[in-house]
């Protein structure tokens, strides 16, 4: 299968894998393989190796699953690793809540949609989105208390802006698949200049979709203790001064841009 048929037999695996993830709860690492498996047959790629007439060798299904699972992790691996090393930083030093009053102060505490979407902004640079959601939705429920806003609008305002910010390890991958993943601080400046609409496109519809939708822990009382954001804030004691908490995330950006410089 060549051309156009290819590119629709490819949307359509990637449709097929997100609603195997988001509605059927199916594992992401078993719905990747199924669809890769699939998609693979409906290609016409061999189940093994093969080596035609003339002499020239065609990859089979698991030497080209493999090879794409290998070369993604060895391109971004290390990422992975150091920007969960970094999330633990922010969270354990309390860097995190340092980045949220900075953030609040720019801001102003009656925009908590526009800050919780920024500090996820910030903390995305160099953690996955799991990590970076895990860091800051305490952050985010404290808030939720303290300004009475949608659970809801909040969420989404957090979770969206982990998407199209290099060098967090999903954009970096995309990149290395587009062959640019080695000029990292072009692929950080597009990233930026990128993700500002649909930054804005994602706040007009977390505020939006915050009015018609509830969470559970909005509609019923869980019993689940929250925390108010300045109980959050005494746990630390003294927090980082700003440069600090700002640190680990500007360095290793510092130092990619010096390495494609």
């Amino acid at each position: 299968m060549t051309g156009v048929a290819l590119i629709i037999a490819f949307v359509l695996a990637i449709i097929v894998m997100i609603v195997a993830i988001s509605k059927f709860k199916v594992h992401p690492f078993l719905a990747i393989m199924a669809v890769s498996l699939i998609l693979a047959i409906i290609a016409g790629i061999p189940f093994v190796d093969t080596v035609k007439p003339d002499g020239t060798k065609v990859s089979g299904i698991p030497t080209v699953i493999g090879a794409g699972f290998s070369g993604t992790f060895s391109s971004i691996g290390i990422v992975i690793i150091l920007g969960a090393l970094i999330g633990s930083v922010l969270e354990k030093t309390g860097a995190a809540l340092k980045l949220a009053d900075m953030v609040i102060k720019v801001v102003g505490k009656k925009r908590p949609e526009l800050a919780i979407e920024l500090m996820g902004w910030v903390v995305s640079i160099p953690v996955f989105c799991d990590s970076g959601f895990v860091i800051l939705n305490p952050i985010r429920k404290a808030l939720v208390k303290r300004t009475a806003v949608s659970s809801v609008a909040m969420t989404v305002a957090l979770y969206i802006s982990h998407v199209f910010i290099p060098p967090t390890p999903g954009p970096i991958a995309a990149a290395n698949t587009l062959g640019v993943g080695d000029n990292l601080l072009l692929v950080m400046g597009l990233g930026v200049v990128c993700s500002i609409f649909p930054l804005i496109a994602g706040l007009v519809y977390a505020k939006f979709i915050g009015k018609r939708v509830k969470s559970a822990d909005e509609v019923t009382d869980n019993g689940e203790v929250t925390k108010t954001y300045e109980e959050l804030v005494a746990e630390y004691g003294k927090l980082p001064n700003g440069f600090n908490a700002l640190a680990p995330i500007l360095v290793p950006i510092i130092l990619m841009a010096l390495g494609s410089i």
